[in-house]
């Protein structure tokens, strides 16, 4: 039955998308909990890919466009519970800007060494490990 609970939301699909030695991380107006800045992010629709959601979330929030590259790996997020999908993206056209001010309060491009101060309880390992390699 708890299994069932959990299916009951939509999952949440995350774009990680690496551009010019640096990886796009947004603020949202509304922290859930200790997440401030994470990445762009959203529900995934009925009948949708988690890569195709996490490229259509990026364009709604950021009004990049982006290519899916391959999906990094999923877990139930502790912070939240969510059923969370890391997605490795590839800019293909466009320049990020707030385009849904609604839900966000700024982005910024932030470098690898950078990262800690945005998010200091740490990355999911498959993530952190894809930005060692892309942003290393």
């Amino acid at each position: 039955m708890t299994q069932q609970n959990a299916d009951e939301r939509p999952g949440i699909a995350a774009a990680i998308i690496v551009h010019e030695s640096r990886v796009l991380m947004v603020r949202r107006r509304v922290s859930e909990g200790q997440l401030s800045w994470q990445f762009p992010a959203g529900e995934v629709e009925p009948g949708e890919a988690r890569e195709d959601a996490a490229a259509r979330e990026t364009k709604e929030e950021t009004g990049l466009d982006v290519a899916a590259v391959k999906l990094l790996g999923e877990r139930v997020h502790p912070k939240t519970g969510r059923l969370m999908s890391y997605t490795a993206c590839e800019v293909v056209g466009g320049t990020a800007y707030v385009a849904d001010t609604d839900e966000l309060a700024e982005l910024a491009w932030v470098s690898l060494a950078d990262i800690p101060e945005y998010v200091p309880y740490g990355l999911f390992e498959p993530v952190q490990e894809y930005l060692d390699t892309a942003l290393g």
